[in-house]
């Protein structure tokens, strides 16, 4: 009978991972490999090995596990090395042998650079670093790379609101989640969400609240907001005669004094809906009501959209001129463009908007597919690779080089990062650190062990700039 236990780490590798305990050399000691982003367009932030160790690495191989993925792998066509588990268990109550270092979570990373390093400490079990290269380079690649690319987003919208706002004090909630529906799996929801909120504060993926408490210390915390919104269902329910109602009931449940709701405004007719029915009928109850109304559109190419949008607010509801010379809304009025948005569109509909005459401050974007699924393993060239092999007690640097693509050379080497005299993050070699320098790879897990533990609140801290 086959296992359905998908919490069996044995069974978390690639089933090539299976055979190679036997493929090392002879006299194979210490395996060493770390993890890098070798390119793309956003700088690293690290996140997610924290989750990754509390959720599979904390938890002891069982003699279940072993079984299990005997049958399973030897089914499959391939080798077990049962002895080799069998051993582990023995000689560490199924807890991995393994060092763990890392940069801090939250730290910003140039690209090329070794955020994370792994090693074995039993030297029985010179396999199993390599072992678990998928597991642990997943954990990495994805949350880093949504963090990164949110953060990118994130520096978007500050120049922006720099440039034509009074203050950037609403930056946190300028960039919201919508992503939960689009991710492909639970999973992915709560780690990418909560990825996204290292620099952000507002979601509509509740998961990621789960995931705060359960893997980085927010139990007593909330670590992001939302607010009340429709959907077109709601709106829709109503019927098109029925759009205004559909619109003052929103009014009714959710105006008033501090309070913020959003509205989807085009199942229809969004200019109708902005001149005629927000900005005519109902133009007295949403400028005297006490709160913010936030009116958003669903469709259409987003730079015309969201610049049309803008325009005809100011005719029914006027603006303001701000410090820096650009027109705001009054307070009771703003825009939230959720549909198509990416790290390349968002700067294009900001700098329309300026371009417009207006400011920032007057639109808070939602993203989705874009910010938690339209990312993969090649968006920043992720990577985990041997660099060094102990063998009879003699250390060699291993590396890849191959003719066919210079961009895949490997490092090589025992590594650590530094601050160079510029400034600089540099990856240079364990044995170049001198008195002078500190490693900023840190142990974060040895032996089954969690060694340091970050809030949530920590490493936002940390990926400020």
């Amino acid at each position: 009978m086959y296992t359905s236990n998908f919490n069996n780490l044995i069974l978390n590798s690639d089933s090539y991972k299976t055979s190679h305990w036997v493929q090392y050399p002879a006299g194979s000691e210490y395996m060493s490999s770390y993890v890098e982003a070798r390119g793309g367009d956003y700088d690293v932030v690290f996140f997610g090995l924290q989750a990754f160790i509390k959720e599979y690495l904390s938890k002891p191989i069982t003699q279940q596990d072993i079984d299990e993925a005997e049958t399973i792998i030897q089914a499959h066509g391939l080798t077990f090395n049962r002895a080799g588990w069998e051993l582990l268990l023995a000689k560490h109550d199924g807890y991995l042998p393994l060092r763990i270092e890392a940069v801090p979570e939250g730290s910003i990373v140039p690209v090329s650079n070794v955020v994370c390093q792994i090693i074995n400490t039993d030297p029985e079990f010179y396999w199993l670093p390599s072992y678990i290269e998928t597991s642990l380079l997943r954990a990495i690649w994805y949350p880093s790379t949504v963090a990164s690319v949110s953060r990118y987003c994130k520096g978007i919208i500050r120049q922006a609101l720099e440039k034509s706002a009074d203050n950037i004090d609403s930056l946190p909630f300028r960039l919201h989640d919508f992503g939960a529906r689009g991710a492909s799996s639970f999973e992915s929801v709560a780690l990418g969400s909560l990825a996204h909120l290292v620099n952000f504060s507002g979601t509509d993926s509740m998961t990621a609240l789960v995931a705060a408490s359960r893997w980085y210390g927010m139990n007593k915390d909330m670590p992001a907001f939302s607010i009340p919104a429709a959907e077109h269902s709601t709106m829709t329910a109503w019927g098109r005669e029925g759009e205004t109602a559909a619109y003052a009931n929103m009014l009714k449940q959710f105006g008033g004094e501090g309070k913020a709701f959003s509205v989807v405004s085009d199942s229809y007719d969004l200019w109708n809906a902005i001149d005629n029915i927000w900005g005519d009928s109902l133009k007295d109850e949403v400028k005297n009501m006490g709160g913010t109304l936030v009116i958003r559109p669903d469709s259409g190419e987003p730079i015309k959209v969201v610049r049309e949008a803008l325009q005809r607010l100011a005719v029914k509801f006027g603006t303001t001129i701000n410090s820096k010379g650009y027109k705001v809304l009054p307070d009771y009025v703003r825009i939230i463009q959720g549909d198509g948005i990416s790290p390349q569109s968002l700067g294009k509909i900001v700098d329309a908007v300026m371009e417009a005459g207006f400011s920032a401050d007057n639109i808070t974007f939602g993203m989705g597919g874009g910010l938690l699924q339209q990312v993969n393993r090649d968006t920043m060239s992720w990577a985990m690779k041997a660099s060094a092999i102990s063998i009879d007690g003699s250390w060699k640097e291993i590396y890849k080089d191959p003719i066919t693509s210079h961009s895949k050379r490997s490092k090589k080497g025992r590594l650590a990062l530094i601050e160079d005299s510029n400034g600089q993050l540099k990856t240079i070699k364990a044995d170049e650190l001198t008195a002078h320098s500190v490693n900023l790879l840190r142990d974060v897990f040895v032996d089954g062990k969690l060694l340091t533990e970050d809030s949530l609140t920590t490493i936002r801290e940390r990926a400020q700039w």
